[in-house]
């Protein structure tokens, strides 16, 4: 099967969910037998990095108009070029603009999230949130089948997009397994990363803004602080709310022990959650899968994660400890100070990796994909 698939940036440049995603669906996904051919925004260099699998049409720094003005002329010329039988959209704002180019050709949605009501989460901003949802729109009455990564996820496709159940399939989102599950112990990771070789760590990776839950971390931590004077988190990555998040740490006396460390090359991660006690996921809203939390598990460390989304769809079957009540400061505080003491089991690093063996590896979830190919492709011909 020959595909064409529509993302939105080259994970190697710029980190997140979808594009990690994305690149690994053009890991994965060949060794299905599904060609990829693939279709983005970034530089010069994703043609080259992808072995020629993989074109960026434009610029992610040019304006939105000639954005999608270059994606209709490199969408053409690869419609002109082969002979594919399956366009797949993996970004809403990159398929609009060749929605009446793919002729007779099925579109499979995969639905990364509500794109518009994350923005209203995040900037609200009405008439710009009401044209993001009015694209989303158009791509989803073009789509024949969508894939989501959680259960989460299918309800606010079908609630907020009418989307029909029939023809919306959960598959979750996968790990390299391998990647992530170094050989190094913990001392070894922290001895690697220079971080302290005895205090009890926790750590945490996410976009810095306000969906995320970080503040709400943050002020747990100064609970956490009272009762275990010695602990130490470590939050990675970037965005708008870093200067606010320094601001409270500052102001609630935890320069010793909430360290802001910017982005983090992915290189380092699996030496991250390696080196951690656990992790911690502190989410307030639409968390649709939590690539992060599978990803510290196969690391073979514990993540503790607030019941937000796709997070308790991923730790409930495996644990009800590594749940937190609730997402606000004190719930948090309390499961945090609970798994330090021993009064929340977590599971041993063996018990990690052998659930995320049998639940989240890529090669099982490829082939899951392939069917929902298929079949958009033998209902788009019947």
């Amino acid at each position: 099967m020959k595909t064409l698939q529509i993302g939105m940036e080259w994970f190697p440049d710029r980190p997140g969910g979808l594009d990690r995603y994305y690149y690994d669906c053009c890991q994965y996904l060949p060794q299905a037998d599904i060609e990829v051919t693939g279709l983005l925004a970034g530089s010069d260099q994703v043609f080259q990095e992808s072995n020629g699998q993989v074109k960026a049409f434009a610029s992610s720094k040019d304006s939105l108009p000639k954005r999608w003005l270059k994606m209709r002329t490199a969408f053409g010329q690869n419609m002109t070029d082969n002979q594919y039988d399956l366009v797949v959209s993996h970004f809403a704002l990159y398929t609009f603009p060749i929605l009446d180019q793919l002729r007779h050709l099925p579109l499979v949605t995969h639905f990364h999230g509500p794109w518009a009501l994350e923005s209203e989460v995040e900037k609200p901003k009405p008439m710009a949130i009401w044209l993001k949802k009015q694209i989303e729109k158009a791509v989803y009455r073009r789509s024949s089948q969508f894939i989501v990564l959680s259960q989460t996820f299918r309800d606010i496709l079908h609630r907020e997009y009418q989307v029909p159940l029939n023809k919306i399939h959960i598959i979750p989102g996968g790990v390299d397994i391998d990647r992530f599950n170094i050989n190094l112990s913990s001392i070894e990771a922290r001895t690697q990363l220079n971080w302290h070789p005895d205090k009890p760590i926790i750590f945490c990776i996410r976009r810095l803004a306000k969906r995320m839950g970080l503040e709400n971390l943050i002020t747990a931590m100064a609970q956490v602080r009272d009762r275990y004077p010695d602990i130490l988190l470590y939050i990675a990555g970037k965005g708008a709310l870093a200067d606010t998040l320094q601001t409270q740490i500052n102001e609630l006396e935890l320069t010793d022990h909430v360290k802001l460390l910017g982005y983090v090359p992915d290189e380092q991660l699996p030496l991250c959650y390696r080196a951690a006690n656990f992790s911690v996921v502190p989410t307030v809203a639409l968390e649709g899968f939590g690539l992060i939390v599978v990803e510290s598990l196969a690391a073979g460390t514990p993540v503790l994660g607030t019941p937000i989304g796709g997070i308790p769809e991923i730790l409930k079957p495996f644990s009800q400890d590594l749940v937190f009540e609730g997402y606000q400061p004190n719930q948090i505080a309390e499961g945090i100070i609970e798994a330090l003491g021993g009064d929340r089991v977590l599971p041993s690093s063996e018990e990690c990796l052998a659930y995320i063996r049998a639940n989240y590896n890529w090669n099982a979830i490829a082939q899951k994909i392939k069917l929902v190919y298929q079949k958009a492709s033998i209902v788009k011909k019947t």
